[in-house]
C-alpha cells in the first residue's frame, strides 16, 4: 500500500510540474441568434451586438435545412444588396459549424432573397487573438481618454515553474520516496 501511496505522489507531482505549459485560450463556440437561431425572427443586429468574435472561435447556424439556406459572400457590396450570384461557400445542412480561422469580417445572407432583404443577414468582425504581453491599447471615449492596462508579463509564482525547478523538485520527491524503503 505505501508503494500505491508513493507512485500516486509522485504521479501527482509530474502533472502539477507539467501544468507550466502554456496558457491556452478558450475556443468560444457563437449559436447565431441565440435561442431563436438563424430565423426571420431572430435579432440578429441586437445578438451580435457587443459580442466580440476571434480567431480561432467557431459560430453555429441552426435553421430549417427545409426553409432555408446560408450563403457566404465576399463583400459589404453583396452583403448589403443581398446579392447572392458568386458566393464564397452555400450551407444548405441546417446546423453549420463555420471555423473563424482569419482575421477580417465575414458576410452571411439567407440565401432566400426575401428573408435576406427583410433583414436576415449577419456580418462578423473576427478580431486576432490577443496576445498574452499585448502592449496598453488607448482609445477615445467621447472627450474621455481610457487607457487599458497591461497584463502581466509573466505568469505569477504559483503558475510558473522554470525547467530547473521542475528537475530539482523531481529529484527531491525521488530521494523522500527512497528514503521510506
Amino acid at each position: 500500500m505505501a508503494g500505491f501511496n508513493k507512485m500516486m505522489i509522485l504521479a501527482l507531482v509530474i502533472i502539477s510540474a507539467s501544468s507550466d505549459a502554456k496558457w491556452v485560450t478558450a475556443q468560444v463556440h457563437h449559436v447565431v441568434g441565440g435561442d431563436r437561431g438563424w430565423d426571420q425572427s431572430s435579432d440578429l443586429d441586437s445578438w451580435s451586438s457587443g459580442r466580440v468574435f476571434t480567431v480561432g472561435d467557431k459560430i453555429w447556424f441552426t435553421y430549417s435545412a427545409a426553409q432555408e439556406k446560408i450563403a457566404e459572400v465576399k463583400s459589404k457590396e453583396e452583403y448589403e444588396s443581398c446579392d447572392m450570384s458568386n458566393p464564397i461557400k452555400m450551407y444548405t445542412d441546417g446546423l453549420d459549424s463555420i471555423p473563424l480561422v482569419g482575421e477580417g469580417i465575414r458576410y452571411f445572407l439567407s440565401g432566400e432573397l426575401e428573408h435576406c432583404k427583410s433583414g436576415l443577414k449577419l456580418h462578423v468582425e473576427v478580431q486576432p487573438k490577443p496576445k498574452p504581453n499585448a502592449p496598453k491599447v488607448q482609445e477615445l471615449v467621447g472627450s474621455k481618454s481610457v487607457v487599458a492596462a497591461d497584463g502581466p508579463s509573466s505568469p505569477s509564482g504559483s503558475a510558473h515553474h522554470g525547467g530547473n525547478t521542475v528537475l530539482i523538485l523531481l529529484g527531491f520527491l525521488y530521494f523522500i520516496l527512497h528514503l521510506a524503503y
